[in-house]
């Protein structure tokens, strides 16, 4: 277990899934945690069993698709919890449909939230960062659809995480001298309410994989604690895939 104390942590879409156990992670490592989605009784329930075991956190409930409030997400964790030097933008959705059938309107959505938010964030730390003088930690959360397209209506959301790893290696590059360090992670078919409702629309994939099992988020702990800490102080710019085996190399 990596030793986060006295570090701050800001993780988007921490109400479930992989972003939930995310937060709990950096938590139970030391790391006050705040903690930004759209569902504030989540949020206030994660906040509570943190509190409850001696942590400190942070509910901020906000519509994260909307660029105007990121700065706000920022400037709160800070006010209450000190300055962030840990960010873990997992916050997602997606498309689940053929290009062709796509609205403007989830085509904006998707682009918003997977990509937009995820680079005014990583822009909102970084300057709080560079301005104090201080080192800092920016986990994007990619995904393997980034790198293989397993079949038809993901469309959208691959082209998303592959612009998200693109990113974390730009920022990566940009930011080495403050230094903040940029990586993502790429996790493939993990256990959450995302992958529920693919299964309940195409199947259980995971019969077809070469060990036949889905992620549970608690194999990411390693992988996100190594990024959040001084153990990757040498590590950026550069997506961890850790999928099991699941997709072709």
């Amino acid at each position: 277990m990596a030793d986060l104390t006295g570090e701050v942590a800001l993780v988007t879409g921490a109400t479930a899934g992989l972003g939930l156990r995310f937060a709990r992670t950096l938590a139970a490592a030391g790391a006050s945690v705040a903690v930004a989605a759209r569902r504030g009784d989540r949020l206030d329930a994660l906040v509570a069993e943190i509190e409850g075991a001696g942590g400190r956190a942070l509910a901020i409930p906000a519509d994260l698709t909307d660029a105007a409030t990121l700065e706000g997400v920022v400037d709160a964790a800070q006010a209450k919890l000190g300055l962030v030097t840990i960010l873990v933008n997992n916050a997602g959705i997606p498309d689940a449909q053929l290009a062709t059938r796509m609205s403007l309107e989830l085509i904006d959505r998707v682009i918003a939230l997977n990509l937009r938010t995820p680079f005014v964030l990583s822009r909102e730390v970084a300057k709080r960062l560079i301005a104090a003088k201080r080192p800092g930690r920016i986990v994007n959360i990619a995904s393997m659809a980034a790198f293989h397209s397993a079949r038809a209506g993901s469309s959208l959301y691959a082209t998303t995480k592959s612009a998200v790893v693109r990113m974390t290696e730009a920022l990566a590059v940009e930011w080495a001298a403050y230094p903040i360090n940029v990586n993502a992670i790429a996790p493939g078919a993990f256990r959450s309410e995302m992958m529920e409702g693919m299964i309940e629309r195409v199947g259980d994939m995971s019969q077809g994989f070469p060990r036949k099992r889905l992620g549970d988020p608690a194999d990411l702990d390693g992988t996100l604690l190594f990024l959040a800490s001084q153990a990757s102080a040498y590590v950026t710019g550069t997506c961890i895939k850790v999928d099991d085996g699941q997709y072709p190399r």
